[in-house]
Order: C-alpha cells, then structure tokens, then sequence
C-alpha cells in the first residue's frame, strides 16, 4: 500500500469514527433536541483548538453479545482545546455508541484526560449524556467508575471541575458529577438519579415521573445538585465558558484580570436611602450587589437553591471574587441547613482557587423550630462558620443591616478572620434584636408596668442606641470602619487591592475535620 492510500486509508478511517453510533442515531439525538459529542465540543471551545485523543480505541468485552460490536472511540470523545485562548480538557459522552454506557476503555480514556489537566494544571470538563456503567463489562465497568471517582477527589481544588448534564445520567454517572464544582443542567432533556423511576416502583412502590425524580428543576429547586440551569445545550456551553473565566486555571494560580472599564470610584448615590428604616422590611440585595460589581455584572450559583442567601461570581476592577450575600427579601435572609451547606460550598471552592471573598450581611440568626434542629443546624450551621475561618483567601465583609447572634459570628466577622470588615449606619449588631432582646432582659419590669407598650417601646428605643448600631462594634476594631454607602464600590476595591499580596497559612495538618 502506497504512503498516499495509507493516509487515505486514516481519513477514512477518521470519517467513520467521527460518526460515533451511525447516522440514524445522530439523527435521533438531533430529533431530541440533543447535540452530538464532537458538535458539544466545538460549541464548547475556541473554533479549531480541539484535539482529540483516543479516537480509535475500542472495547474488549467479549461477553453477551458484544464481541464483534466494536464502535470506534467507544462512547466517549477526548480532548484538550482552549477557552478564550486558556487550556481546557474535555470528554463528551457519546450516547448514539452503547447509550453512552462506560466501559473499561471508556474510563480509562477519561482517566487520561483527568491526569493530563492535573499534570498540566487546567480545567477539566465534562459533558456528560450517559446511562451509567455498561451491564455486559460487569466489574471492569465498575472499576473504571471506581478510578473516575478517586480522581475526582484528589484533584479536587487542585483544578476545576466542572460538569455538564445532556441527557439522561443515572448510577455512576451522576456520582461524578456530584464531586465537581459545578454541576450544570438542561431543561427537559437532563436527568439526573441514582436509580430510574422503574427501579423506585420496583423497591419502594412508589410511582414517579423521570421529571419528578431527576429533572433539571428539581435538582435546582430542591436538591441543590444543579448549579445552574439553563434553556438549551447551547445556552448551557456558553454559561461554561463565562464561568471558566471566572477561575483559574488551577490552585497555584491567581484568577484571571481583564480591563475594567467601569470607574473603580463610581458612586452610587441611591444606596444612601436604599436600606428602609423599618427594620423588618425586606429589600433586594441583588440590587447593592450590581451596584457596585464591574458593569453590574453578577454570575450567580444556585439561584434557584435557598434563596435566602446568594453566592456567585462578579468582578470588582477587572478582578474576580466571590459574593457571598444573606437575602432579605427571602425568609429575611435567615440562615437555614440548606443556606448554610449552599454558602459553606462555595466558601470552600472560592478559597482553594485563590479568589478573594466579599460578604454582604443581614441576617436575623439562624433560623428556629423543630424541622431545623432535627435536621441539623447545629452541625450545618457550622460548616459555614468552618469554612470561613478556615479560608486563607482575601477576606472583605460589608454589614448592611441586621447582624444578629451567632449568624453575625459566623457571617465573615472579624472574629474569623476576616481581613476588612465595614459597615454601613443602618448595621444593627447585636445578640438578638432589640425587641426580644427587650422582652428578656425586662419581662419581670414589664410586666409590672402600668403602661407596658409604652415602657417597652422607650426600652427597645434605648436598645438601639446602645447595641443595635454599628458604633459599639466599631469601638472595640470589630468592625474597621462604617461607611458611606454611596461609596461602597470603591471602598470594597480598595481593601481588595491593598489585600492582595495577602500570604497566610494555617497550622500544619493532613486536614481538618469539617462537621459533614
């Protein structure tokens, strides 16, 4: 055979892998409303950047039937290209080959993949459209999970993992994408169980739909799985893409700076009276965020997932941080098992990738009853206390209002330390609000009072004065400075700027033992 026929020979050979499962199950993805593999990847990255690996591996399972259904690449596309010009690896299941089932080759194609964005310090993203592992490889399948999963682990926070869900992932499929950073799904077309609505009948009796079960709302809603949820697969890329830009390529590095257009002294004159003097009347911290991030641009992280306090990416002078936000407007911005687990998670994926934290505080305490207590405040609560006293990353935190109780230790106070800690006049701080603080300290007085309203209401107005202010905290260095809140974005830039050469390490240790 001449050179000429060989290199033929390879171009054909290409083609037909290139096909994946043929070109009727490609027609039926697309009829689906799904991409391929190879058309997600180059959504995905910078057009012609990818390079594929492993396009002519094949299974070697002899066993029920398929010995002789040898499909090149074997359900999965491997690879490294770029975003925005930064190095990126990626794998996309292939669902028209087996379903997208792993096999032994299958994880080991992976595997590669994981080791070389270790190895070469870069993101590793997975687009993930598979039934689990491949009945007919029984153990070998399961120990390529096995191998997926450990690597999972120890290169957590040493590079980003990020995953996307296009289909319908069940088993060990879904096991992965649980240990990453963030999990990205689809709506109505990705699924995510552990064991589909069939088997649940089977065991448990009990009748669900695939939606019900696994669906993208579900898992944003009430899981907490779902990072983000988007519209379609492509909307879904593109969010990967931003969200790459946000991080850094791995945990030796710093977050990438771009150009900031927007005045770092810009002034917001609105947030003077944006705080209502009523107290207990709610407001939307959304609003202060843009107002004072580059160009009010905020990504947000689980939106969806106890609202009642806010976590996401933005950028303060071209340089990315992570907000960490209690929410008024939601239960007050109370802080509740699932807003503590949601905080204490992004705390902990902020500080391992070098990106400075700014916290935003009103929170009334945590939140009381029985539902809560039995299902673990206690320890929940203190996942988000142990993840802010444990991150060495630059720590900025701003008290907007209410500070109450242990919320306010916990909320990045000074006691933890946080590097910069300011307020604004309408910061109340105090163990408890003034009212039932009130009720307490004076019940026997009151209830002795001829006229206990009015007793009350002069106790509760001479509470304020003394505690609920955020003057007695500033006398004693807890909080560094109360300040103008139309100044707020270029107070904010200008404590990040002076803490960024911050070096800080924790006493030596194998780990800590964070209350999981």
């Amino acid at each position: 055979m001449s050179s000429s026929d060989k290199v033929e020979r390879l171009r054909q050979l290409r083609e037909k892998a290139q096909e994946g499962g043929g070109l009727d199950r490609i027609e039926k993805q697309h009829a689906l409303g799904k991409q391929t593999a190879r058309e997600r990847i180059e959504l995905l990255l910078d057009e012609g950047s990818f390079e594929e690996f492993d396009m002519f591996v094949n299974h070697r399972c002899t066993k029920f039937g398929l010995d002789g259904k040898k499909i090149p690449g074997d359900g999965v596309v491997t690879g490294y290209g770029t975003i925005d010009g930064r190095l990126v690896y990626v794998f996309s299941h292939d669902f028209t080959v087996f379903g997208g089932s792993l096999s032994e080759t299958f994880a080991e194609k992976v595997i590669k993949i994981m080791d070389m964005a270790a190895a070469n310090g870069a993101p590793v993203i997975g687009l993930n459209d598979s039934g689990g592992a491949r009945i007919q490889e029984g153990i070998e399948s399961l120990a390529g999970y096995g191998e997926i999963f450990y690597r999972n682990v120890i290169y957590s926070g040493v590079v980003p993992q990020i995953s996307v869900i296009l289909g319908p992932c069940a088993g060990g499929a879904v096991y992965s994408p649980a240990i990453t950073d963030f999990t990205i799904m689809v709506e109505k077309t990705s699924y995510m169980f552990v064991t589909g609505p069939k088997v649940v009948k089977a065991v448990t009796g009990e009748e669900v739909t695939v939606d019900q079960l696994g669906g993208a709302h579900i898992h944003a809603t009430r899981s907490g799985v779902a990072s983000i949820i988007c519209k379609s697969e492509q909307d879904a890329l593109m969010l990967v893409r931003k969200l790459v830009s946000y991080v850094p390529q791995n945990n030796m590095e710093d977050p990438v700076s771009c150009q900031c257009t927007d005045p770092a002294d810009r002034a917001e004159a609105w947030l003077d009276e944006y705080v209502p003097d009523n107290p207990n009347k709610p407001y939307e911290m959304r609003k202060i965020i843009e107002a004072v991030v580059d160009g009010g641009e905020f990504l947000e992280i689980q939106r969806m997932f106890s609202p009642n306090i806010i976590v996401g990416f933005a950028r303060m002078n071209g340089k990315p941080v992570g907000i960490v936000a209690n929410q008024p407007s939601y239960l007050a911005g109370v802080l509740d098992n699932d807003a503590s687990i949601k905080g204490a998670r992004f705390v902990r994926f902020c500080d391992a990738f070098n990106i400075p934290l700014v916290t935003l505080v009103d929170v009334p305490g945590f939140m009381p009853g029985t539902k809560q207590e039995y299902g673990g405040i206690i320890r929940n609560g203190a996942k988000l206390l142990y993840a802010f006293a444990e991150a060495t990353v630059p720590k900025v935190t701003l008290i907007v209002r209410k500070a109450y109780g242990g919320a306010y230790d916990v909320m990045s106070s000074k006691h933890l330390r946080s590097d910069v800690n300011y307020a604004w006049p309408s910061a109340e701080i105090a163990v408890m609000g003034p009212e039932g603080a009130v009720e307490i300290i004076f019940s026997r007085d009151l209830e002795k009072s001829p006229d206990a309203a009015a007793k009350k209401q002069e106790l509760v107005e001479d509470y304020k004065e003394h505690f609920a202010n955020p003057y007695s905290a500033a006398e004693r260095g807890y909080v560094d400075d109360v300040i103008i809140p139309s100044t707020t974005r270029f107070r904010l830039i200008r404590a990040l700027e002076m803490l960024a050469g911050k070096r800080q390490s924790l006493p030596a240790r194998k780990h800590g033992n964070i209350p999981l």
